[in-house]
Formats: structure tokens, C-alpha cells, sequence
């Protein structure tokens, strides 16, 4: 009788949504469509909203990636925003198959990212990096929230793939993201 297949044997990773703070639920924006869109496509997701969901603080979010999503070296983690802030320092400590990051950054001037604990120490970009798998960086042109310097640092820090999306601001406003799934998919399935 044959063998089922586990998470370990099957190609396609899973993919791990992580949304930004100040949001009530993960549902916002791209996020809907992209599930959609991935399980059709035969990828195994979670997105699901985050505890203390306005302010992401650290002490709350690493140990829900950890511990409730029991997120590991078979899966992609997809961050946004403060999302992909969480994914970084989560990659300090944990191998992953890869990396999708949205509008990171490593530091804002704005008093509830310093509250959120994610700053309160030096980045350890070699673990990140060694970590990481395969890591990519999405960013708009004319992000008003996160200036240029803090995606360009990330993506060289990381060796990332960038892709930088002209006049896709901070993403908030599309309903769809056909450049996030192409990639995904060309590098995962």
C-alpha cells in the first residue's frame, strides 16, 4: 500500500500569510484573491488574522507563527508591511523554504512600530539571510508610508529578488496582485 504524502514530500510549500498591523482582519485588500488564487493553483495556505491585530507586537506574533501555525522549513512565509517585519525576525531563529516580503522595512519613525518590540534589537541579517531559502522583495515606486532606502537595504541584506512595482504605493488599495502569484508561482510549483 502506498504512502501518503506528507508536507515533506509534496513540492509545493505551504504558503503562510502574515498582514501588516492596524487591520481588524487578514481580509484585506490582495489577500482574499491571492488565497483564492493560490489554492487553485493547488498550494496548501493559511491566512488567518493575527493576534493583537492594530499593534503586531512582537511578544504576541512570533510565538503564534511558532507555536499555533507550527510554521516550518516546508513553507514560504508571506509577509506585508509590519507582516514582513514579523517574518524577518521569525527567519532569525527558523530555516524556511522561502521568503516573500511586501513593503518590508527595519525601522519607521512611528510610535507604534517602536512599540511593537520588533526594533529593540540589532537585526541578525547572517541567520536571516542562511535562513531564508529563497527570499523576495515586492515594493511600490511611490510607497508613501516606507521610504525607497529601507526596501533597497532589505534586499541587500537578504540577496533578494526585488521587484519593484511602479505606482503599486503600499498595496493597500488593489484587489489584485498578479505579480506576487506569478511569482510564487514559477518559484514554487
Amino acid at each position: 500500500m502506498p504512502t501518503p504524502p506528507t508536507r515533506s514530500t509534496v513540492d509545493k510549500p505551504r504558503v503562510v500569510y502574515v498582514h501588516g498591523n492596524r487591520t481588524m482582519r487578514w481580509s484585506t485588500a490582495w489577500a482574499p484573491w491571492l488565497r483564492d488564487e493560490l489554492a487553485a493553483l493547488g498550494f496548501e495556505t493559511v491566512f488567518e488574522t493575527f493576534p493583537d491585530s492594530i499593534a503586531a507586537r512582537r511578544e504576541y506574533w512570533l510565538p503564534f507563527l511558532r507555536d499555533h501555525l507550527a510554521v516550518g522549513e516546508d513553507d514560504v512565509l508571506l509577509g506585508w508591511s509590519s507582516g514582513a517585519v514579523a517574518a524577518l525576525r521569525h527567519l532569525e531563529e527558523h530555516r524556511l523554504r522561502g521568503a516573500v516580503l511586501v513593503s518590508p522595512y527595519t525601522s519607521l519613525d512611528d510610535e507604534l512600530e517602536r512599540a511593537s518590540g520588533y526594533f529593540d534589537q540589532p537585526w541578525n541579517w547572517e541567520a536571516i539571510r542562511a535562513n531564508a531559502g529563497s527570499a523576495a522583495v515586492f515594493w511600490g515606486s511611490d510607497d508613501p508610508f516606507i521610504p525607497r532606502e529601507q526596501f533597497t537595504f532589505v534586499v541587500d541584506a537578504l540577496d533578494a529578488t526585488s521587484f519593484e512595482i511602479l505606482g503599486g504605493g503600499h498595496f493597500e488599495h488593489r484587489t489584485e496582485f498578479p505579480e506576487l502569484l506569478e511569482y510564487l508561482r514559477t518559484t514554487y510549483s
